[in-house]
């Protein structure tokens, strides 16, 4: 999430939430990993799970012809991609 000015720096609302003992030290455990204060460490996880949830919501409108035409090509098996099946026969470095 970009900031949009310097007045966006301050911290002024307050969001409450209530968790059980074992929640509470889960998450300070890992905010303690990572160097941060459970509250950094909740509202930065709980933005990027906000984002990610919202760049998935996708909505488009087709016609009935535009619909059908769309769910046949994605029926349709793949193309042959010979360079893929080369990388996925390949033997990984650590075996």
């Amino acid at each position: 999430m970009q900031l949009q000015n310097q007045s966006d720096n301050v911290r002024n609302i307050t969001i409450n939430i209530r968790a059980k003992a074992l929640q509470r030290d889960l998450i300070d455990q890992a905010a303690s990993a990572l160097g941060k204060t459970r509250s950094d460490f909740m509202l930065e996880t709980a933005c990027i799970k906000a984002q990610a949830v919202l760049l998935e919501q996708c909505y488009f409108v087709l016609s009935a012809d535009k619909f059908k035409t769309f769910n046949e090509l994605l029926d349709q098996n793949p193309a042959e991609n010979k360079a893929l099946a080369g990388l996925l026969a390949a033997k990984s470095p650590w075996e």
